[in-house]
């Protein structure tokens, strides 16, 4: 899906893998549950972690019922996500730009506050609300990050994809741990295979998540399987190198590696795309837009190989997709 004519917000595309009903006029917005500083007024304050230590979702479920009981009603009303991530819907609200938290961590929160006054105002009430809850209290006891602050991001419409079989031909499957992605899939019309355990970090079911691919495409009669990790992504917010280099070795030894086996068992030709959906560098922290190495396999073809998958070794061959979506294209292309 071309992001120039499709995109319509991020938030949109999280709200329907929760399932929440939405108006074209209604403005969507993703929700952090962050961890801020404590001792400053709140515009003072700096960002220690954009997910609360990955907060679980079943505590975070328990701050969210307060964050609902104090700001729900006609205007605004709040969901609950997977983890840190969740949903605010303004009725009749106004698109805004806003700045994602991790994109400005250990930084003064007070150059990147929202501009409109609502948004503002309620951020600042939810540290008042949420800072000495009793949930937090106790977090901060076991030593783990408070969740004590709203932060709102990626503000969007009711978004309109063009079904994922009408458009490609093939019975689609998506396979995350996140709203975001279960959103597009749900958006696309693909199915959404829910795993035990996943929960975007690398403590997810890595096994569940490939046998869930598998079973897609050898039990269930689909064509396509997407499966997504959120764990290199996640480790490289949190600063943690050791665990992103296992988050990787990971995905080669307990996702890629056990559904090739399976399909090169069951006697499948197959493809198989293979690449990050965008860099997130360790120094800091954050994404960037710089390209990312793909490695497409087709298994009727002969091979040709690179002596690594590495974005310089990918940077030399000078193969370059502008647009990732074009990518999809050569997938499928029969």
């Amino acid at each position: 899906y071309d992001p120039v004519t499709n995109y319509s917000g991020r938030s949109p595309l999280e709200a329907l893998s929760v399932g929440v009903a939405m108006e074209p006029e209604d403005v969507i917005f993703r929700c952090n549950l962050v961890t801020l500083t404590e001792e400053e007024p709140y515009a003072q304050k700096t960002i220690i972690d954009h997910s609360s230590g990955e907060i679980s979702t079943k505590d975070a479920d328990i701050l969210m019922d307060t964050i609902r009981e104090e700001f729900d009603g006609d205007a605004v009303r709040f969901y609950t996500g997977t983890s840190y991530r969740h949903i605010m819907v303004w009725k009749h609200g106004r698109v805004t730009s806003l700045e994602p938290p991790h994109d400005h961590l250990t930084k003064v929160i007070g150059p990147h506050l929202p501009q409109e006054p609502m948004l503002r105002a309620m951020m600042e009430q939810s540290y008042a609300i949420l800072n000495n809850h009793p949930l937090n209290v106790q977090r901060a006891a076991q030593g783990k990050h408070k969740a004590n602050s709203l932060w709102f991001w990626g503000a969007g419409t009711k978004p309109s994809l063009e079904n994922f079989r009408e458009k490609t031909g093939l019975k689609g499957a998506m396979i995350s741990a996140v709203d975001l992605l279960k959103g597009i899939a749900v958006g696309a019309g693909m199915e959404v295979c829910r795993v035990e355990g996943a929960t975007g970090s690398i403590d997810t079911n890595w096994e569940g998540k490939a046998q869930a691919a598998i079973d897609a495409l050898l039990k269930e009669g689909c064509d396509f399987a997407y499966i997504h990790l959120e764990a290199p992504d996640e480790m490289a917010h949190q600063g943690l190198p050791r665990e992103k280099v296992r988050s990787i070795e990971y995905l080669d030894s307990r996702i890629i590696a056990p559904v090739r086996r399976s399909l090169e068992a069951a006697g499948e030709d197959y493809r198989m795309l293979l690449l990050p959906d965008h860099p997130n560098l360790l120094r800091l922290r954050t994404h960037t837009a710089d390209p990312v190495p793909y490695v497409l396999y087709d298994s009727t073809r002969e091979r040709k190989s690179l002596a690594r998958y590495t974005e310089a070794e990918a940077a030399a061959t000078g193969n370059l997709v502008p647009m990732g979506h074009m990518l999809m294209e050569r997938l499928i292309a029969k």
